[in-house]
């Protein structure tokens, strides 16, 4: 018999093997979790092709979010990528130790240590968006844009609960 996909077969298997469980979740959560992993393959490639690694990219992408030239605070940083301070202080430093944010002090306060994306930085960052964005077209054109909006509002309320809240007078995310 051929299926579909191979997590039609595999779910078929296990409803022939153990009939006494109800094995259907699998056809939406294995095939959630195949795509996951194919995405993060696919991520890494884009962001190796313009030098990043995801954590690089991660850093400069909420840099280059904020939209603003006076850069964000290392909390701010941290609170945004759930990481603790020692990880973010490595994670500057190796960026600015190629170039692709620098730390300045605050204007307003000079004991406030501001990070901001040099110009080599954002090109990279630009770069590897574009990049990531034509990827994940290329994944998602099999769907119209009625089924990826359908997908979209789906997918939403299974995510939902293992997302952090949102601070509600900082940038990012409550550390939790």
């Amino acid at each position: 018999m051929r299926f579909v996909d191979e997590v039609a077969g595999i779910v078929a298997a296990w409803s022939k093997e153990r009939p006494d469980l109800d094995s259907s979740p699998m056809l939406v959560l294995s095939r959630v979790s195949r795509l996951a992993r194919r995405l993060d393959l696919e991520r890494r490639k884009a962001f190796a092709d313009h030098g990043l690694e995801p954590w690089e990219f991660d850093v400069l992408s909420s840099l280059r979010r904020a939209g603003s030239a006076s850069g964000l605070t290392p909390g701010a940083l941290m609170a945004e990528l759930l990481v603790s301070s020692g990880t973010m202080t490595n994670r500057i430093d190796r960026l600015e130790s190629k170039g692709l944010v620098s730390r300045s002090p605050s204007p307003q306060d000079r004991r406030v240590v501001l990070v901001t994306l040099t110009e080599p930085g954002r090109t990279r960052v630009d770069g590897a968006l574009a990049s990531l964005l034509a990827c994940e077209e290329a994944i998602l054109a099999p769907l119209d844009e009625e089924a990826r909006d359908r997908l979209a509002d789906l997918l939403t309320p299974l995510l939902l609960p293992f997302e952090a809240p949102v601070c509600e007078k900082g940038r990012g995310r409550a550390a939790e």
